[in-house]
């Protein structure tokens, strides 16, 4: 979703990944009606307010709250232009209806994380340091990742490691993890990342992540049911769509491509404009390095 090395409005570093090639697919024009499924601090949704000038509108959503408070900040200047919703982009139907919205001319999901939950030090996004293993986008769930270590099954464990997190390695790290939390139950990050680099031995530690990288994702993604509420979107956000309405969606690893891959060649309502994800320019990538993982693909509503 963003990265360091630039500013906007409130002074905190954010870029958006794929910038030029969003506003590119999306096309913003004056009058047209855009959502943000992923606000975060409002980068993108900056951009498509300032093409769609003077009445294009934006409605933003996230479920962080933090960031939310951010982005309302960040987008200021657009007035009523931009609406701000507290809410996951799997319920933007409901929001749509709230607001009095019918259809829209382009819906945004950049599905990365924002600097301000890879760098806050707060949540256990990052296992750089010691943080609390939360790992929720939105406080108000119930189950945090430290309660998931603690308490599922070694089977279960194994299970979320491998299928959420492609780890090879899911059954030594699970038995580890639970023979861990025996003498002493998980609450910061740099316990799971010193648990994972004792279960995997040395000569299976991967070369290019960290070797804790891919069960950190299986974590973040289970807590927050993230493949559950993509699966969801892109069915009901479809129906959202004007006729020529574009839908964009950044994804940052395989299982969520797959699954935007599939649903877009698979909707007869819609017609895939990128038979290839558009993927970050090598400049791009150098000034933003989290930019590296990121695929854009993109589809578009018919009159059908």
């Amino acid at each position: 979703m963003s990265g360091p090395g630039n500013t906007i409005a409130s002074g905190v570093s954010h870029v958006p990944v794929l910038l030029d090639e969003v506003l590119e697919f999306l096309h913003p024009r004056r009058g047209g009606i855009y959502v943000d499924g992923n606000l975060g601090l409002g980068g993108h949704a900056a951009a498509v307010l300032e093409k769609s000038t003077p009445d294009g509108k934006l409605v933003g959503l996230d479920w962080d709250d933090r960031a939310l408070s951010q982005a309302r900040l960040n987008l200021a200047e657009f007035g009523e232009r931009a609406i701000c919703v507290r809410s996951n982009f799997a319920e933007m139907e409901t929001v749509l209806d709230g607001l009095g919205i019918g259809g829209v001319d382009g819906i945004l999901l950049d599905l990365g994380l924002s600097s301000l939950q890879l760098d806050g030090g707060e949540r256990g996004f990052s296992f750089r340091g010691s943080e609390p293993l939360d790992m929720r986008m939105d406080d108000r769930s119930p189950e945090t990742a430290a309660d998931l270590l603690n308490q599922l099954s070694r089977e279960e464990l194994a299970d979320m490691f491998y299928y959420f997190g492609e780890e090879r390695q899911a059954r030594p790290i699970a038995a580890m993890v639970v023979a861990d939390r025996i003498k002493r139950p998980f609450v910061t990050t740099d316990q799971l990342v010193d648990t994972v680099e004792r279960a995997v031995p040395r000569r299976f530690h991967p070369r290019k992540i960290h070797v804790a990288t891919r069960v950190f994702q299986a974590l973040r993604i289970a807590v927050n049911r993230e493949l559950d509420n993509l699966v969801k979107i892109l069915a009901s956000g479809v129906e959202l769509l004007k006729p020529g309405g574009r839908f964009c969606v950044i994804s940052f690893h395989s299982l969520e491509d797959r699954l935007v891959k599939r649903a877009f060649a698979e909707d007869q309502r819609l017609q895939v404009i990128t038979r290839k994800p558009v993927r970050p320019k090598e400049g791009e990538c150098q000034r933003n390095p989290r930019a590296r993982s990121a695929k854009l693909r993109v589809a578009e509503r018919t009159a059908a």
